[in-house]
């Protein structure tokens, strides 16, 4: 079975713990879910849009990142043959890995490693969670669990965070679509009209609504509430601040306004979005980050802002 990414799929569809072959192709819109990614590359790469910026994947280095953060394969190298597997986020929270790792990972970066050394061993390691999922049984997927949590511990142990890691191209050499997406991701938490975006790429507001309306399949608008749900959804893992200040710090203008886009998006409240999905206490060594307040003298939001 060879996966492919479905631009019909629903917003936030979990796709569970699978390790799949995957066809490449540049994805018509971006994808968000509540696992964590891995990628390995045998032959070619894979760049995503993510966080603002162009990550990627290339040939034999192990790639991870929360795929809560909307993400999107907007080119790849031939011939690209590639492995995905995705780990639910309750099974990664309990495996209680490095804290710089779990920060890192839940803040929405991009990491990958920056040598191919283990490519041999990656390329037998996912064939075989490939093969051991296929036969389903619930022994042979706490294997795979097992094996997946001692190759990101191994991950976390000798990953380095230099920047080179990371390949952020120019923003001058993204095309109008991509720069609407980078301005967004990097400005989601504050204040944001269409207007703003179109004349940060030098369109008019119906042009720029259009234009990524057409190639996305996503409106302006969805887009940055999907970015604020994916922000909430890091918050509410990471921190133990109040469910208000998750609201004010994701972007939303009103507590109500949050609450109604998060249970459209997740199907359940914020406060009950990882109690589905793990215990309190797994969630609890995670939790480092103090609470911050909105500052009364923060700007009130405009009428266009969602």
């Amino acid at each position: 079975m060879i996966g492919a990414f479905d631009p019909e799929r629903p917003d936030f569809s979990p796709y569970g713990l699978t390790c799949l072959p995957w066809r490449a192709t540049t994805m018509p819109r971006p994808d968000h879910h509540s696992e964590i990614e891995l990628n390995f590359v045998k032959t070619g790469s894979v760049t995503y849009l993510l966080g603002g910026r162009r990550h990627v994947a290339h040939t034999g280095r192990l790639s991870a990142f929360w795929a809560a953060m909307p993400h999107q394969i907007v080119e790849f190298e031939e011939p690209t043959d590639y492995l995905v597997a995705t780990i639910p986020l309750q099974d990664v929270v309990s495996w209680t890995l490095p804290e710089k790792f779990v920060k890192a990972l839940f803040s929405g970066q991009f990491l990958s490693e920056t040598s191919g050394d283990r490519r041999q061993a990656d390329s037998l390691l996912f064939d075989g969670w490939s093969a051991d999922l296929r036969i389903g049984t619930a022994e042979m997927k706490r294997l795979v669990l097992l094996e997946m949590q001692a190759r990101l511990t191994r991950f976390a142990l000798t990953l380095s965070r230099e920047p080179a890691a990371h390949e952020s191209l120019p923003e001058a050499s993204l095309n109008k679509i991509e720069q609407i997406a980078c301005f967004i991701a990097r400005n989601y938490t504050e204040r944001l009209s269409v207007r703003q975006i179109a004349e940060h790429v030098q369109l008019n507001q119906f042009a720029a609504m259009n234009l990524f309306k057409r190639t996305l399949g996503v409106t302006l608008f969805n887009y940055i509430l999907q970015h604020r749900i994916s922000h909430a959804q890091r918050l509410l893992a990471t921190s133990d601040i109040a469910i208000t200040d998750v609201a004010y710090e994701s972007g939303f203008s009103s507590i109500s306004r949050f609450n109604d886009a998060f249970l459209r998006a997740c199907a359940c409240a914020p406060l009950m979005k990882f109690a589905c999905s793990t215990t309190a206490e797994q969630i609890a060594c995670h939790r480092r980050q103090p609470s911050r307040k909105r500052t009364a003298g923060g700007p009130a939001p405009r009428r266009d802002q969602r």
